[in-house]
């Protein structure tokens, strides 16, 4: 079954190179299935050549909007298989997710869309105001008295957390961790030993998403008072990190990957 392979080799990512990841990637996948990469913005007219198409390093749809809508819309109207499937409720679905697991109770950080509701986030300096529809820290913002459009933006406490930590997932088995442990070097990662707690929280945020198959990347970072606390669920293209991988835990998430996707083409 031919898979359409969906990257923005050139996106300029900052402290990534997507597309070292993707080549590398790519070369393991067409070892079980024949292949063919295309940028996000040809995805939607060449989708109906393949028998499924996977989402990878294709960048914020931020940056092409209207032509990822095209691309949902069609591939919704025909049933097509899409890895990660589009019914995604994180990132994949915008950054709603954030309020509604805060209105739950749930260990995120806290997050409000509405200056006006600045009441029920916790009193701190300095609060991070951010674009609701952004991604990639576009638009982010700190500052003491939060402001902007009700509906239009994001408002969360900035917290001196000590790390940020990411947890990878394939369908819902674990595959690896790594963390940043300098907070102002978000993407010089080493591999994390997570404890029992910490796969505990992961696995709640990826149980809660309900994808039977795909790729989750769930990011939290470790607040002063010792817990982890939701930043971002993940699971529309996540940057994966490979490179830092020791080849036995990439050859791992390899295998993994591959049997998601023969397991998702059997049932889709």
């Amino acid at each position: 079954m031919p898979l359409l392979y969906v990257t923005d080799l050139a996106y300029p990512a900052r402290g990534r190179r997507y597309c070292d990841e993707d080549i590398f990637l790519t070369a393991r996948l067409r070892e079980h299935f024949p292949l063919a990469l295309c940028h996000p913005l040809d995805a939607a007219a060449l989708m109906p050549g393949f028998d499924a198409v996977i989402v990878r390093n294709s960048g914020p749809v931020l940056h092409y909007q209207e032509a990822y809508e095209a691309f949902r819309t069609a591939a919704l109207a025909a049933r097509a298989r899409v890895y990660n499937p589009l019914t995604g409720r994180g990132d994949m679905a915008g950054k709603q997710y954030l309020l509604d697991l805060t209105d739950a109770g749930l260990p995120v950080i806290p997050t409000v869309d509405d200056p006006a509701e600045l009441h029920r986030l916790p009193e701190v300096p300095t609060y991070a105001v951010k674009p609701k529809q952004g991604a990639d820290s576009i638009g982010l913002t700190f500052t003491a008295h939060p402001s902007g459009p009700a509906g239009e933006v994001l408002i969360q406490p900035r917290i001196d957390f000590a790390y940020e930590v990411s947890f990878y997932f394939v369908d819902d088995a674990f595959q690896y961790a790594l963390y940043a442990p300098d907070p102002a070097r978000r993407w010089e990662l080493v591999p994390y030993e997570p404890t029992s707690a910490d796969l505990a929280f992961a696995r709640r945020f990826v149980e809660w998403n309900t994808l039977a198959h795909g790729i989750q990347r769930v990011d939290a970072c470790r607040a002063p008072s010792g817990e982890l606390l939701l930043v971002e669920l993940e699971d529309l293209n996540p940057y994966l990190s490979l490179d830092l991988l020791a080849p036995d835990v990439r050859d791992s998430f390899v295998a993994a990957l591959v049997s998601s996707l023969r397991s998702f083409l059997a049932t889709a």
